[in-house]
């Protein structure tokens, strides 16, 4: 399989890419900076500069491509948030997904893609305290979910193009090389680790391995389309994911960030950490995935033990 992928140097992309390889598949990989992906080396795969945003020579390079996964998408935590952070946020989303439908229309049909996989998130689904959420509940409120939304509906406009589409919804990823984990596990390691806010709130959480698994699954299954919860079916409060991270990184869980800090230091960001999303993903596992973390001390443990 030849496969096409936008955000290919980010946390996800780059652990993608190399799986996509391992296993003898051909990768186009779209990035702003050739250097992003210098460490690479592979005669699989190809490397085109440009931005997913704006239309360019790298649209050319979807031609004869089997698929396309889509993760282009500005980090939602990269700084505090701002109205120009915001717009970036939607651009570095909703743009570019709409420069792959302009390049994919004017493919002739005979070379072009027939299948997409499109990174979403839960904030979809906004803040909604114990609720149980899967992939038939609603969208809820606010900035995210409106973002993710209009996300979704960039993809799934592609389904007119006669591409079998699937939409991915990540939860808080585990994994080495980025994260929750790069934030949180400096502050354990100097003993002032601990929950953030409430530690009330719900974490949908998984394993950076399980990503990948689900993301193969939605380009080598003809019957996956639609919408997919990427998270472990085993969600658990903050306290406890801290507790956790704690225990296996034997250091005390005690030093809690205050919501009001989390405010001070990302903005409206802060809404992003603080809520509260008790996902499961049900059709999922009901169209066969087999989760290989669905536990977070595991999951925790196979992460951390890398970064030794």
């Amino acid at each position: 399989m030849r496969v096409f992928v936008t955000g290919a140097s980010g946390f996800i992309g780059r652990r993608l890419i190399r799986e996509l390889i391992r296993r003898g598949d051909r990768v186009v990989a779209l990035t702003r900076n050739r250097q992003n992906l210098r460490s690479s080396d592979s005669e699989r795969l190809t490397v085109v500069e440009g931005d997913p945003t704006r239309a360019g020579e790298w649209q050319q390079q979807l031609a004869g491509c089997d698929a396309v996964i889509a993760l282009a998408g500005e980090p939602i935590l990269g700084q505090r948030w701002n109205e120009a952070f915001k717009r970036r946020l939607v651009d570095s989303r909703v743009e570019s997904l709409k420069r792959l439908y302009e390049a994919l229309a004017a493919l002739p049909e005979e070379t072009r893609p027939k299948i997409l996989a499109s990174a979403s998130a839960i904030g979809i689904y906004g803040s909604r305290g114990d609720e149980v959420l899967d992939e038939t509940t609603q969208s809820g409120a606010g900035f995210t979910a409106q973002l993710c939304s209009d996300w979704e509906s960039g993809a799934k406009a592609l389904t007119a193009l006669g591409l079998r589409v699937s939409v991915l919804r990540i939860g808080i990823v585990l994994g080495d090389g980025g994260g929750v984990l790069e934030r949180m596990v400096p502050a354990f390691r100097a003993f002032v680790g601990g929950p953030i806010g409430s530690g009330q709130q719900y974490v949908a959480w998984i394993h950076l391995d399980d990503i990948v698994g689900i993301f193969l699954m939605a380009l080598d299954e003809p019957s996956v389309s639609g919408v997919l919860n990427l998270t472990a079916p085993t969600p658990v409060r903050m306290r406890d994911f801290a507790a956790t991270l704690g225990k296996v990184l034997h250091r005390p869980s005690m030093v809690a960030v205050p919501e009001l800090a989390l405010k001070v230091l990302l903005g409206e960001g802060a809404s992003v950490v603080l809520a509260s999303q008790r996902v499961l993903p049900r059709r999922t596992q009901e169209l066969g995935y087999r989760f290989r973390f669905p536990d977070l001390q595991a999951a925790l443990t196979a992460t951390l033990e890398t970064q030794k």
